[in-house]
């Protein structure tokens, strides 16, 4: 039997909500050991273990720190990696968004998984109790998901008129990251559209030059010999292809804790480079959660995938023969597992 090839897609530290609590509850054999070390590791940091906080009620304040809600995303997407069936599905690259370029760099062999564990916990809780800056989320697309290249523009003519930065390249959204000060003005200044602008709750100006001091703290505290070279190809936050034969460990380390901390992480431009440079039969998304799944599906609007040009043609493919499997819903779990 012919294997599908499949591009994993792991997700970052917003993918932890209330919807998706007790997501650690059904662990299969091969994950619930890995969960118990890590819930035993956080104990005896004085943490509140992950099985506990997945159990406990949703709190803003509690899920959605930094030094919680890292380690939870890692866990689930473990979690879900290991549920996928690699007898029917060979996994050709894998890619993430934000925090999950470590998650990825674990499933792809660059780290152990418990190593990845300790090196997500400590990036995780760089900023415990002292926030750098923050994040705003807005769209810059149509209601049918194509790029408003006018809203773009203006958008990105107001970040530079104020000093903020372009954070993260997501689909039909930009993330922004800035000071405080900066963000406020932005609140304002930006026009409504829906919701939005809305303010990332316990995020920091991830992916910007702000970040210098954890980058540097970062290099001090997890040293190069945690990384080796990858065993499957990996596509990063600018779209280069870090293969297995002909990665630099000393450039992926420096990637890694330097390059992408404090410059724009571009999820688009990595999504594009796996469909177009390892054409796979499907997209798998980890979860916890789907809230990734509506970029992906701008991303492929972009670049007119398989003649996808609209929401309405996205999720008419969806329906019929679905390309983006997100393993947070549960008929599409059982796809892959």
């Amino acid at each position: 039997m012919n294997k599908k090839r499949i591009v994993v897609i792991c997700p970052g530290r917003g993918t932890y909500t209330r919807e998706t609590i007790k997501y650690l509850t059904d662990c299969n054999k091969e994950s619930a050991p890995l969960i118990k070390w890590m819930d035993q590791k956080r104990q005896a940091d004085k943490r509140l273990s992950l099985t506990d906080l997945d159990s406990s009620p949703f709190k803003s304040k509690t899920h959605m720190l930094g030094e919680n809600a890292s380690s939870l995303i890692y866990a689930c997407s473990i979690k879900d990696f290991l549920a996928i069936n690699q007898k029917k599905y060979e996994i050709v690259a894998f890619t993430g968004n934000s925090m999950g370029w470590y998650t990825a760099l674990a499933l792809a062999g660059v780290f152990t998984y418990k190593t990845g564990y300790r090196v997500i916990e400590k990036m995780g809780s760089m900023m415990e109790g002292n926030i750098i800056g923050g994040q705003i989320i807005y769209p810059i697309m149509d209601d049918e998901w194509r790029i408003d290249n006018n809203s773009k523009d203006k958008v990105l003519e107001e970040l530079r008129s104020l000093g903020a930065y372009v954070s993260i390249i997501l689909g039909g959204y930009i993330l922004i990251g800035a000071e405080q000060k900066v963000l406020d003005k932005l609140l304002n200044n930006l026009p409504k559209i829906d919701q939005y602008p809305i303010q990332l709750p316990y995020h920091a100006a991830f992916h910007t030059p702000l970040l210098e001091s954890i980058s540097n703290r970062a290099t001090k505290h997890i040293p190069e010999s945690y990384f080796s070279k990858p065993i499957i190809p990996l596509i990063d936050g600018l779209g280069n292809i870090w293969s297995p034969f002909s990665s630099n460990i000393s450039d992926l380390y420096r990637y890694t804790l330097r390059d992408q901390v404090i410059s724009t992480y571009n999820f688009t431009n990595a999504i594009t480079v796996a469909i177009k440079e390892f054409c796979p039969d499907n997209l798998v998304l980890l979860g916890p959660g789907n809230t990734l799944g509506g970029a992906v599906g701008q991303i492929l609007i972009q670049n007119q995938w398989h003649d996808i040009n609209s929401k309405s043609a996205f999720s008419n493919m969806q329906l019929k023969d679905t390309f983006l499997i997100s393993m947070g819903i549960n008929d599409q779990r059982k796809m892959v597992s």
